[in-house]
């Protein structure tokens, strides 16, 4: 079956319409990541709480920034943002699973689930968290390994706390790590031609 998609018009800079994807429908059997002069930020915008910090980084590098989410929200007037709604209440995994079809090499993800941050990096994605954490291929089997251990601890009820509230520094952590991720893709790409 097909996949449905619809685009819902959202007030874009200067008065002009840009568009946002609704995906629904059956999933992709076929992958294809579009070809991308610049890199992009992904972000699982649902509950992220850093939206602000990357647009901001993402004005100052002249970057593209991709929300997916599951719910609308909202997008500046300014710079390159592009929102995808993301309507499948049988599939937990619909934003994640679209996350995954966005990303690509060099482009950087944003997301606190270490399933998701996986998934990206297998796709050369690089992912970090909402307070400042970079995964990578070294560490993520260590977090994965650690996300489901808590989780089995908290369905047993021997662990009832969740992680701890969000603060400035997690904030400013978060920052200087897209900073340099950004960078990092900026300097390689440069290499390359």
């Amino acid at each position: 079956m097909p996949r449905l998609r619809r685009s819902w018009p959202i007030r874009g800079r200067r008065g002009r319409c840009r568009r946002a994807d609704r995906a629904g429908g059956a999933g992709i059997t076929e992958r294809t990541v579009p070809e991308r002069s610049t890199p992009t930020i992904v972000v699982d915008a649902d509950a992220c709480p850093v939206k602000q910090e990357v647009y901001r980084v993402a004005e100052r590098y002249d970057l593209d920034v991709l929300l997916v989410a599951a719910q609308w929200i909202r997008v500046p007037d300014r710079g390159r943002v592009r929102l995808i709604l993301v309507r499948h209440e049988d599939r937990l995994d619909a934003a994640d699973d679209r996350i995954v079809e966005e990303v690509g090499p060099d482009d950087v993800a944003i997301t606190e689930d270490v399933h998701l941050a996986a998934r990206c990096l297998d796709e050369g994605a690089k992912a970090l968290s909402p307070r400042g954490r970079v995964f990578s291929r070294e560490s993520i089997g260590e977090a994965v390994a650690t996300r489901d251990l808590m989780a089995d601890l908290r369905e047993a009820g021997l662990v009832t706390g969740g992680p701890k509230p969000f603060a400035k520094a997690d904030r400013s952590e978060f920052l200087q790590r897209l900073d340099e991720a950004v960078q990092e893709v900026r300097r390689r790409r440069a290499s390359e031609h």
